[in-house]
């Protein structure tokens, strides 16, 4: 069930997707709000899980792992338990940044970030070869990352 938004909500998400580290007065300024209801808004947000979290966005090459990979995983079978278990296994690997069960010729869509294609070659074994229930992946290596978001569209009209 969707939350209500009005303007000023829809302001807010803009701003905080855009620098969730502006001080809220400044915020205020820029949506026209005290200080004190942007807090009690974020906070409501927040609460009501519209905010999911606050996060850095780190560089992956100044930490080390400049390789982006997508892979797409045909499963064996779509049993709801071994579902369940690949999207455990894929969620509490630290190298897996987004994983997606999708629709169509493919089961599930997985973007990595990695030091090096070693590094993948060993993820390859331990989260598709040791996994019985994996049919088959297929990978494709970036050659440079174009853009890297996560930011919602949020209209202000609705």
């Amino acid at each position: 069930m969707a939350t209500t938004l009005d303007t000023f909500d829809r302001k807010l998400l803009r701003e905080v997707q855009e620098d969730a580290q502006i001080p809220q007065n400044e915020l205020g300024s820029r949506v026209s709000l005290s200080t004190a209801a942007v807090n009690r808004r974020l906070r409501r947000l927040a609460d009501e899980g519209v905010i999911e979290r606050y996060a850095a966005i780190v560089s992956p090459e100044k930490v080390g792992s400049p390789l982006t990979i997508i892979t797409s995983i045909e499963v064996e079978s779509e049993q709801i338990d071994l579902l369940d278990a690949m999207k455990r296994t894929f969620s509490q690997c630290p190298q897996v940044q987004q994983c997606y069960y999708v629709a169509g010729e493919w089961d599930f869509v997985l973007v990595m970030t990695v030091r090096h294609m070693e590094q993948y070659n060993e993820l390859t074994r331990q989260l598709f070869f040791a996994n019985n229930n994996v049919k088959r992946f297929k990978t494709l290596v970036s050659m440079s990352r174009v853009k890297v978001g996560l930011t919602v569209p949020v209209d202000l009209d609705e």
